[in-house]
């Protein structure tokens, strides 16, 4: 009886095994990025532009040509390496710390200008990599080093919610908010970043795609708690869909 493979890993994805934490979601929003871009045939024409925190060792992991950018400074980086080379396909890989906090001025401004970049940002309501620190978009009542006992909204403000301050400026074409924390939601997620991938190959504008995820370090939680944590608080405050589709509402 003859073999038939059902799954193997994508040929955009280096075989090596994962450094991230137990139950970190990393690995899996690397491999639906690595799937898109077989699927697309984008392997040999991309430049990942990565900033600094978790979100930057996608480098270690992605089999394509790379950028390091200072921290937060991904999307500037990102326009420069497109304008200078309009026929490589262009993307950032970035976490809440980077994108939303020291890098807010750099991806609004991307965005607003229509730079034909796409960008992934992986939203766990923390910094991850440099300590737990409070993060833009960390959850009122959530505990990290430098807010021990839970934000508080007269204190440190309400979570920042980025997609949709992205989807209201005018050079976004593609602005999206998934999850990764069920198979269904895996599935949107995919779905959603070959589109804001589909809209930087079809010259429209900027693509954008927040993907919720967890840090169960951090967060001080099992694989699992952090996983649930995702339906139970994070979802109904980052609410998931489409925010902006320009594509769309010119068919409609």
């Amino acid at each position: 009886m003859s073999e038939k493979i059902v799954f193997q890993k994508p040929e955009s994805v280096y075989d090596r095994a994962t450094h991230y934490c137990p139950g970190c979601h990393h690995g899996t929003i690397h491999r639906l990025v690595g799937e898109i871009l077989d699927e697309m045939k984008l392997r040999e024409k991309t430049i990942l532009v990565s900033s600094i925190g978790c979100s930057v060792f996608l480098y270690n992991y992605l089999e394509v040509d790379a950028v390091e950018a200072p921290h937060g400074r991904a999307p500037a980086v990102a326009t420069g390496v497109k304008r200078a080379r309009m026929d490589k396909f262009v993307f950032t890989y970035q976490g809440d710390g980077d994108l939303a906090s020291i890098g807010m001025a750099e991806i609004m401004h991307a965005a607003n200008r229509g730079e034909r970049i796409s960008v992934v940002f992986v939203n766990n309501t923390v910094y991850g990599m440099t300590g737990g620190q409070m993060a833009p978009t960390t959850m009122e009542g959530q505990k990290t080093t430098t807010c021990p006992s839970g934000r508080c909204p007269e204190s440190h403000g309400l979570p920042i919610r980025m997609a949709e301050i992205i989807a209201s400026l005018g050079g976004v074409a593609f602005c999206a908010r998934t999850a990764v924390d069920t198979v269904k939601n895996l599935n949107q997620t995919k779905k959603a970043i070959r589109r804001a991938f589909e809209v930087q190959t079809a010259g429209t504008g900027f693509g954008f795609v927040e993907v919720l995820s967890t840090c169960p370090t951090n967060w001080r939680m099992t694989p699992l708690k952090a996983n649930e944590r995702i339906a139970a608080e994070m979802i109904p405050y980052f609410p998931l869909g489409v925010f902006k589709d320009a594509d769309a509402e010119v068919c409609a």
